[in-house]
């Protein structure tokens, strides 16, 4: 098979490839180094991807209802569009040729215009003020798919942040410091369980000291009267009872 007619199926097999919906477009090469891209009365839903060096671009009288974001940006070349005779649909997804309209008067043969929906018909996309396009773009907790699910995932982290600190602000924690532990610093406060066992030592009047001293060995959980209180009660015992008790 010859090459120029292999290379002419390439082609024809690439257009075909990028309109899956109407005839091919027809391109053409301008004296001024630019192309000239003809899609009109093709049948398109879609527009399809454009060379950078494009100049003209003819795509009046399809069935296209937007135009995909960014689509236009990178044509800077180009002098003449018509876009005419497509049935729009002005939602938000018009909102970037609405744009790129308004920043492009001159280049536009024939302003385009809404076909729906029914309060906008036959409106053209450019006059379309901001004022009708307010609710677009609103972050949600409810609404479409995948924003959905993150929108009440990012609700639900947010209501649980509200909820812990709510929690925290009506709780109260008390801290009990013994008088044993006066004198010591805040974070030098360790167990109150002491570490060592104590001994007492106490003398009965009248009975020898061997058979009248013994040891109380106890482990003091925590203290038993108030200190406060203690000079009180060793001297009743004293007076009393006659009982001397002795810290060793």
């Amino acid at each position: 098979m010859p090459p120029g007619l292999i290379l002419a199926a390439f082609l024809l097999w690439a257009t075909s490839r990028a309109h899956p919906i109407g005839r091919p477009c027809l391109y053409s090469v301008l004296q001024s180094a630019g192309l000239q891209v003809n899609c009109s009365s093709s049948g398109l839903v879609e527009l399809p991807p454009l060379a950078s060096h494009t100049t003209e671009l003819h795509v009046q009288d399809n069935r296209l209802t937007s135009v995909s974001p960014g689509l236009f940006d990178g044509l800077v070349g180009l002098k003449k569009v018509s876009l005419s005779g497509n049935p729009f649909h002005c939602d938000c997804r018009i909102q970037y040729l609405r744009s790129w309209l308004l920043r492009n008067r001159a280049v536009v043969s024939e302003q385009p215009t809404c076909a729906s929906p029914s309060s906008v018909a036959q409106k053209a996309i450019a006059d379309l003020t901001d004022e009708y396009f307010s609710s677009c773009g609103r972050p949600s907790c409810t609404g479409g798919t995948y924003s959905t699910a993150m929108g009440a995932m990012l609700c639900c982290i947010i209501a649980l942040l509200l909820w812990s600190l709510r929690l925290a602000k009506s709780s109260t924690f008390t801290l009990c410091i013994g008088d044993r532990h006066v004198g010591l610093e805040a974070d030098s406060l360790r167990s109150l369980k002491p570490k060592h066992r104590r001994r007492l030592h106490t003398t009965l009047p009248g009975v020898s000291a061997d058979l009248t001293s013994f040891t109380c060995t106890q482990e003091l959980e925590r203290p038993l009267i108030s200190m406060e209180l203690l000079p009180q009660v060793l001297d009743t015992l004293h007076k009393k009872h006659k009982i001397k008790i002795k810290a060793t």
